[in-house]
Formats: structure tokens, sequence, C-alpha cells
């Protein structure tokens, strides 16, 4: 897969769309070091991220994938789980039902995560995903599993949030309509 030039700005809303196969999550994982690049190189803050450690590169830029992996258990022990792996401190419980809730998903912190449908897991994850403040928010298909009037909900609520932390948002949907409501700026991808 070969991508052109490609500049995200700081602090903005960058949505990635382009037909099914053209690369659009696998450019969210060389963002963020996932995979690395067969040619030419991946910068970040100026820096070839080859030559920086993954580990904090994964801190400050924070993947979401379109099925997110979450631990056995509850709620509350994901985001307990997800902070000692990140070696940061864990929301209070009121914080985390306050991330949930700019999910839109309310539902007790006391809830298994593998009783939960799929777009609940995205949404319980997401929440943990912006409860780790990351500096850059890649997101893959983060409606895929949502109706319309959730879709656009849940994205204000992300968007909003992210403008405050000044948190960049790299975003992959096929969603035309999200695309035009909410992108600064839009990149697209071709086969080829």
């Amino acid at each position: 897969m070969r991508y052109p030039d490609i500049i995200i700005e700081k602090n903005t809303v960058t949505f990635i769309k382009g037909a099914s196969g053209c690369g659009k999550s696998t450019l969210l994982k060389l963002f963020n070091g996932t995979i690395s690049p067969s040619i030419g190189c991946v910068l970040y803050g100026g820096k070839d991220i080859s030559l920086l450690d993954k580990i904090a590169l994964r801190r400050d830029v924070l993947l979401v994938k379109q099925v997110p992996y979450l631990f056995q258990g509850s709620i509350y022990q994901n985001f307990v789980a997800f902070h000692q792996v990140h070696e940061s401190i864990c929301p209070s419980q009121s914080d985390i039902s306050n991330y949930l809730d700019l999910c839109c998903i309310s539902v007790a912190l006391e809830t298994r995560c593998d009783t939960m449908s799929g777009g609940e897991r995205q949404r319980v994850f997401l929440s943990i995903a912006l409860s780790l403040m990351p500096k850059v928010l890649l997101l893959d298909e983060p409606t895929s599993a949502l109706n319309k009037e959730l879709s656009n909900e849940l994205l204000y609520n992300i968007i909003e949030h992210c403008k405050q932390q000044n948190v960049s948002l790299v975003i992959v949907s096929h969603d035309l309509e999200l695309q035009s409501t909410f992108a600064e700026k839009i990149i697209e991808l071709r086969r080829g």
C-alpha cells in the first residue's frame, strides 16, 4: 500500500475517507506505530516515530479500533486495568460516569463488559480512551454500530471534549453525513 504525503494539523478534526480496502485502518496503525512502513516514514512532532519509544508514542497517539479489546470484568475494572497499563491514575467513579455519559452510555460501573453489545463495548472503550488523555485520538469507524441520532450525539460530545482538551482527532468513517457535519479537514484515499 502506498500513501501520498499526509499532514494532520494539530488540534483539528480530520476525517479519512475512501473505498473499502484502500488502507484507511492501516494508515491509523501506521500513525501510532502499531505497524511500521515498508518505505518512507511517519513523523510525530517532527520526529520519525521509528526512533521514538513505542509505549510513550501510543500513550500520546491512541488508537480506538472498530472492535476494541476490553478485559473480562466490569466497566470499572476495565478503567482500572487500562490506567494500570498506561501507568496513570484511574479517574474517580464520578469522573468515570461522566466519561460514560460523554460517550452516550448510561450503565452501572459494575456492568460486566462481556454482557454488552458491540456498540456498547465500543462506547465503553471510547470512554476509557478519553480518560487516558491522549494528545491524538485515532478513531476507526467509531459509530459503525450506532443509529444516526446516537452517532451525531456521540461525535458531537467527543469533538467538544477534545477541543477543550486540545486533543487532535483523526476519524475513519464511511458516513458522508458525519464527515460533512464534523470534519474540519477531509483526506481521501484511493486504491493504487
